[in-house]
């Protein structure tokens, strides 16, 4: 899309005449809506929506649209975030020895696929680095133990402020990220095999083999204080069979991880994800 646009992702309880003071807003501001989704999560009591407007020959400034909106919202009991289409995101990728989600992101980027700067690499390992030589990635090879995990943590924040990340993709690093580094910054996406709490730790498929599982899956979801526990972005799933070695179920588990980590990474990018609670709704 060539002409710019803005978008608000709003939750607030629910009540009458939500759509209506919203539209309103846009509409008496002379603005064009060209998408429009909602959700009422009658359990929550909530009214989750996303709105997204041309800003071309709308009236207000870009820095007075959520000073104005803000006085709609407040009343409403909202939270919402505003959003610009050609603000670009700048994304940094971590990865350890699996290089599958790795590549995957790189090309769909060059595909333009979603629009985003990948400008940074992280890793625990030195594998990869010829990966990001390849296309002209910056590359910081940071190793984690128990001794050093606190210090190098702060190397690594230090890095995603000198190349002013916006969002952190763990694309298979194979590494806990500690609630403290998360709490300092929570905009990370992770993504891993869907058989949580089941077959934990290394080996994953070998032990679903040995249990003769029927269907294996992927999981991307938020990354939060609570292990692998975060609001879930996208999921997948294909069935196995008794034919498949765990070679198979391995090949079938990456392909999965590589199309629910990118779903993932352009639902986030395009800003139809909007987290309540440990919940999520995707808009489509």
């Amino acid at each position: 899309m060539t002409n710019p646009t803005a978008t608000l992702l709003i939750s607030c309880p629910d009540q009458r005449g939500l759509v209506a003071k919203i539209a309103n807003f846009i509409y008496s501001n002379g603005g064009n809506i060209i998408h429009a989704d909602q959700h009422t999560d009658f359990a929550a009591g909530l009214f989750l929506t996303r709105i997204e407007w041309q800003l071309a020959g709308f009236n207000l400034p870009r820095d007075l649209i959520g000073p104005a909106f803000n006085a709609i919202a407040q009343p409403l009991g909202a939270k919402w975030e505003l959003h610009f289409s050609d603000t670009i995101p700048r994304i940094a990728i971590w990865v350890s020895r699996q290089d599958h989600c790795l590549f995957d992101l790189i090309w769909r980027h060059r595909a333009k696929e979603f629009i985003a700067e990948i400008p940074l690499i992280i890793s625990n390992h030195k594998s990869l680095q010829p990966i990001a030589e390849q296309f002209g990635i910056d590359y910081h090879y940071i190793p984690i133990t128990k001794e050093n995990k606190a210090e190098q943590e702060i190397k690594q924040l230090e890095l995603l402020q000198q190349y002013n990340i916006d969002l952190v993709v763990l694309a298979k690093y194979m590494q806990i990220v500690s609630e403290d580094f998360i709490t300092k910054f929570p905009q990370i996406i992770n993504i891993h095999h869907s058989f949580l709490p089941a077959f934990i730790g290394a080996n994953p498929y070998h032990r679903a083999f040995e249990r003769g599982v029927k269907i294996i899956g992927a999981t991307a979801h938020y990354a939060t204080t609570d292990l692998d526990a975060g609001p879930i972005i996208e999921q997948d799933v294909v069935r196995v069979s008794h034919r498949d070695t765990v070679e198979d179920l391995i090949r079938k588990g990456k392909d999965l991880e590589r199309i629910v980590l990118a779903r993932a990474v352009r639902s986030h990018l395009q800003n139809r994800v909007l987290v309540y609670g440990n919940r999520t709704v995707v808009f489509e």
